[in-house]
């Protein structure tokens, strides 16, 4: 299967600017480049698509360059339905140093800055020598403009396309940048840059958009309750990371195979007969999480995110520090204990028993843990004594419900 094949059959193309490009992809050579703005010390895990192609296309022959975007930070691209909030420069500095970090970690790829070349252009300049080639009923048409319209939109926000633009000018003309790959809401801002490139040096250049990754009901993938799913452990631990995954809808797991990892065509279809046929093994799912937190944060983290996983569903907590208890249950119920009370007492108050009758039967059948031992004795007083690290207590009713009583210090 040559390169752009592999790429529809993955779904990763949702457009091109011209179909010159398929064969020009599928030769290798190119260097081409996909933007990231600086608006946090973090890339998520709706980036991670965009970087694997451009990891796909390296593989291919091509050469990737990833641009920070520390001047467009600061001015932002247009959201479909409110105005972005203006960042801090000293926000963006650090947020590029993190995001440079982190993808050279992760990817290897170069980077570069666009705020090093859009610092200097003052503002006659950037009329007289981009503005011009910019017609504005041509703008206002684009999607992402013109969705804005009804609302309104500040000069800023407008400005955005004509600054994007001039970055893809830019690498076009210092690093024989031909090609700009962005998410599909990008379509608008990357053939403004080609028709920049072909007005002001009459080149040729090219684009390609990627559909965005969404859940079943069309949200964004990455985005839930609790916030969103960052690849900085520090923000997203691994086993959080393993948990979202894992917990991939039946109906878009194979998408997010073929869309997210490097499993071969054969090795994704197996898993789609298995996921048909044996549902209840979930393969497709447990191979998702292996394979993306593997590659994002190494062997040893994944193995650590499956034990933690492994031990916190069947309740034996015995072994985990209280610091991986609190990660793995970071969405449980949770309480202060301001006193000593007897167990019963003690499942009452915290509503974990709805009542003391409750509270003994479910103590009776063997369906109260705390810390992962089983409690038979209604006469058991919670003290700090009983603890983790003197501090935590985990209590679990049944299989599944858990709750975190923390000791008031």
């Amino acid at each position: 299967m040559k390169l752009f094949d592999e790429l529809k059959w993955r779904g990763l193309v949702d457009n091109i600017t011209s179909p010159e490009l398929e064969e020009k992809i599928n030769n290798g050579g190119l260097t081409f480049y996909i933007g990231v703005d600086p608006t946090a010390d973090s890339l998520h895990i709706g980036h991670f698509s965009s970087l694997l192609v451009a990891k796909r296309l390296k593989e291919g022959g091509h050469h990737p360059i990833i641009l920070v975007g520390g001047a467009t930070g600061l001015i932002g691209d247009p959201k479909p339905n409110t105005e972005r909030p203006m960042i801090k420069k000293e926000v963006l500095d650090y947020n590029y140093k993190c995001l440079h970090e982190q993808i050279s970690k992760l990817f290897g790829f170069e980077l570069v800055n666009n705020y090093d070349w859009a610092k200097d252009i003052n503002f006659i300049d950037f009329l007289r020598d981009y503005g011009k080639f910019f017609n504005v009923n041509y703008m206002i048409n684009k999607d992402t403009v013109k969705r804005r319209l009804e609302i309104g939109i500040t000069y800023t926000e407008f400005s955005y396309m004509i600054m994007q633009a001039l970055d893809f000018l830019y690498l076009y003309e210092n690093k024989n940048c031909v090609l700009q790959i962005g998410g599909q809401d990008q379509w608008g801002n990357i053939t403004a840059g080609i028709d920049l490139i072909r007005k002001k040096i009459g080149k040729v250049a090219y684009g390609l958009t990627i559909p965005l990754i969404t859940k079943a009901d069309g949200s964004k993938f990455g985005k839930t309750e609790s916030g969103t799913v960052w690849l900085d452990k520090n923000k997203t631990s691994p086993y959080e990371l393993y948990q979202f995954l894992i917990n991939s809808e039946d109906e878009k797991v194979i998408e997010y195979l073929k869309k997210l990892t490097f499993l071969t065509p054969e090795e994704i279809e197996k898993l789609e007969e298995s996921l048909k046929k044996e549902p209840h093994l979930r393969l497709a799912h447990k191979t998702l999480a292996k394979e993306i937190v593997t590659f994002i944060h190494g062997k040893e983290e994944y193995e650590r995110a499956v034990e933690m996983s492994e031990k916190l569903f069947n309740g034996d907590i015995k072994g985990l520090s209280v610091k991986d208890i609190l990660i793995g249950l970071k969405d449980v119920p949770s309480f202060e204990i301001e006193e000593e009370l007897n167990i019963v007492d003690f499942l009452v108050k915290h509503k974990i028993c709805s009542s003391k009758r409750e509270a003994r039967e479910f103590i009776n059948s063997g369906s109260i843990t705390i810390n992962g031992d089983k409690i038979e004795n209604v006469e058991l007083v919670i003290t700090k004594d009983l603890a983790l690290e003197n501090q935590v207590v985990i209590i679990r009713r049944g299989k599944k419900k858990y709750f975190i009583g923390i000791f008031k210090k």
